[in-house]
């Protein structure tokens, strides 16, 4: 392989990448916006799953050393009704195949498995263009630029990459999600502590919802889900948190104290997280010497499989660049043929799951579905 890969974007899914060409013994270079590792925090919580987040890791070398990032005992579920009576408990006896770890400590191990100097932090891409001859300039914010031969963008949602590719646009799905923060929840927040239990939460009605996660050292992280539209959020003052969160939690009025606590007693300010998606076909013709992974090739609204399909993405284009050795365009059709699929039925399967979770039926379509008596429609 002598072709540079040039990789926008040092998300778990453009550091997988970077690790499983480097197992394979091809260069790359990531270009990452952020200034350090820790230049912001990293979110909460991540299940990843046996058929594609761990097979993954598998591809990188790294599955032995994700399994001792794992916390024991998060894979347990309860939702509750909207008055705290608990409808399913489920305990986690390890075999749910979906163990979960903190995603800054999964970014750790990704990053400490590249050689040094392989992330380039700082590197804001502003501008993308096409050279010819399969080659594309990317122009960072700080004026200095780079020439690659494959460029790869795992830069997200608004991805800078690909318009290279494709005119599609994220939009709006008509849902948000708002995160608070509770610390040492067994001690300060006695209450919503023993609401969430050991794992996850789910405390849910038509169109909105309470959903929490047990993370390391008793924090409660929260999110908090409204259908609501753009202009609703905008009437929220997020610059006073405690009148932004009585104004969400007014949304919940009626439902258990230990559940509008999660909420209410919030340690942080509550963060919008407006909730965006790709179309669910997207896809694009074949261009010279670029493609896309992870939310940058087929955002979708959140269900838990997002980090893993990145990961997938990665590891699956660093193998196919490695069975091509010197041509790109065979490595990147093989790649996109199995993408566009895969894609796709994830974000269907994404709108399934949004409408138990936020639908008519909630929360007995999701109880049905962790029980196995029913499935996503």
């Amino acid at each position: 392989m002598t072709t540079d890969v040039t990789i926008i974007g040092a998300g778990l899914g453009g550091l997988t990448l970077a690790r499983v060409l480097h197992v394979h013994g091809v260069p790359a270079t990531v270009y990452e916006a952020e200034t350090a590792p820790t230049a912001r925090a990293q979110g909460g919580m991540l299940d990843i799953h046996e058929h594609n987040g761990q097979v993954a890791l598998r591809a990188a070398g790294l599955l032995d050393a994700f399994r001792g990032l794992v916390l024991e005992g998060r894979q347990a579920i309860r939702v509750l009704d909207r008055d705290g009576s608990v409808l399913l408990d489920r305990p986690d006896d390890g075999t749910a195949g979906r163990p979960e770890v903190q995603r800054g400590e999964l970014r750790r191990l990704l990053l400490d498995s590249l050689p040094a100097g392989t992330v380039r932090w700082g590197h804001k891409a502003v501008g993308v263009r096409a050279l010819g001859d399969s080659r594309h300039e990317v122009a960072f914010a700080d004026g200095s630029t780079v020439v690659t031969g494959l460029l790869v963008g795992a830069d997200g949602a608004w991805s800078r990459v690909r318009p290279l590719l494709s005119d599609a646009v994220p939009a709006y799905i008509g849902r948000s999600f708002v995160e608070t923060w509770l610390y040492d929840g067994d001690t300060r927040h006695p209450a919503a502590a023993k609401a969430v239990g050991g794992g996850s939460l789910f405390a849910l009605a038509p169109g909105k919802g309470i959903q929490a996660h047990r993370e390391s050292g008793g924090t409660l992280h929260t999110y908090v889900a409204l259908s609501r539209s753009r202009a609703w959020f905008d009437g929220i003052d997020l610059g006073d948190p405690a009148a932004a969160g009585a104004r969400i939690a007014e949304e919940f009025d009626g439902w258990a104290p230990e559940l509008t606590a999660l909420i209410t007693e919030s340690d942080t300010a509550p963060v919008l997280r407006p909730l965006h998606a790709l179309p669910v076909d997207h896809r694009w013709d074949r261009v010279p010497g670029v493609t896309l992974l992870g939310d940058s090739a087929h955002l979708s609204a959140p269900n838990g499989e997002g980090a893993n399909l990145a990961m997938y993405d990665g590891a699956e284009l660093g193998r196919a660049v490695a069975a091509h050795p010197g041509d790109v365009e065979a490595a990147l059709t093989a790649y996109e043929r199995d993408l566009f699929p895969r894609s796709a039925t994830e974000a269907i399967e994404g709108e399934q799951l949004h409408e138990l979770l936020f639908g008519d039926d909630t929360p007995h379509g999701l109880i049905g579905m962790f029980t196995g008596n029913a499935s996503p429609r």
